[in-house]
């Protein structure tokens, strides 16, 4: 795995930091029972809101935290009802394909480190 940060941009310009790692992984499947079945949930017809809520907290508060290790000022955790909000602001399709994206170029590796 990368640890690979990308940013939803907000229109006042406050940007959020978007992380996969396995501390989201394990969130994920704590909640849903597998990644699969909540990626399903999230790229179905109609998505399953809670669980598009809940995996987008999850690498946003990610992000936040990777960051405020090293930041001077510390940026609180998004709550669900935030993460709602971001996602209405963004729309839920590029919300989705934002996290897919992200996923993938976490996920993706050139070289095998657990032979």
């Amino acid at each position: 795995m990368k640890n690979k940060i990308t940013y939803l941009t907000m229109s006042d310009g406050t940007k959020y930091p978007l992380i996969f790692t396995l501390n989201v992984m394990e969130e994920i499947q704590e909640k849903y029972g597998s990644l699969e079945k909540w990626m399903d949930l999230i790229k179905a017809k109609e998505p399953n809101i809670k669980a598009l809520k809940f995996g987008l907290g999850s690498m946003l508060n990610e992000g936040l935290e990777i960051e405020n290790e090293t930041a001077e000022v510390k940026r609180e955790l998004l709550d669900q009802k935030k993460v709602g909000r971001i996602i209405t602001e963004l729309g839920m399709t590029a919300v989705a394909g934002k996290i897919g994206e992200n996923v993938v170029a976490s996920t993706k590796t050139d070289d095998l480190k657990n032979e």
